[in-house]
């Protein structure tokens, strides 16, 4: 008998896993962690500091964010559609004491208004990043960056490109 309720316990874990592993590429974007040194090489690339409002769309678990404020002195926002990392990123900012200078909202961030940003940070993919652009034009403001992981902003020109790190620097 406790072979069987292993089994289904073992069954759960692993179903609740790949749900919660899937669940950001149905909405769009797969969940794929940033390492802490990219994280850092980006905010760096970006030139983030103390007077910054970085947003992080699809902030997943809230490394970026978290690293933004605590290391380089920004205010951070992070939306993430996912509730399970959005819950885990809350206790990380409380964990870190950082809940005046960061916060999470959980939803689709499509549905944000985005315009305090002077930084936005993305690793979305090609499509996501691509219906983002009318989003990113229409609500940020003049000299507001956007540095992106891996993929490009179709048919936009970065200011500059780091093909190391792979980053891409856009401004408004």
């Amino acid at each position: 008998m406790d072979f069987w309720i292993a089994i289904i316990v073992v069954e759960v874990v692993v179903i609740t896993f790949l749900i919660w592993t899937v669940w950001s590429a149905v909405l769009g974007a797969p969940w794929a962690p940033t390492s802490k040194s990219k994280v850092r090489t980006m905010l760096e690339f970006a030139n983030v500091g103390e007077g910054d409002t970085l947003y992080d769309l699809g902030s997943g678990d809230g490394r970026i964010i978290i690293m933004a404020a605590k290391e380089f002195g920004a205010k951070a926002v992070g939306i993430e559609a996912d509730p399970i990392r959005s819950m885990w990123s809350k206790l990380m900012i409380r964990h870190h004491k950082l809940k005046d200078q960061v916060q999470v909202s959980r939803g689709n961030f499509f549905n944000f208004n985005i315009g305090e940003a002077s930084i936005i940070t993305l690793y979305l993919g090609v499509g996501v990043n691509n219906k983002l652009r009318e989003k990113l034009a229409k609500e940020l403001k003049p000299g507001s960056r956007i540095v992106s992981h891996h993929f490009i902003l179709k048919d936009w020109t970065p200011t500059e490109i780091d093909e190391k790190a792979n980053l891409y620097l856009y401004s408004i």
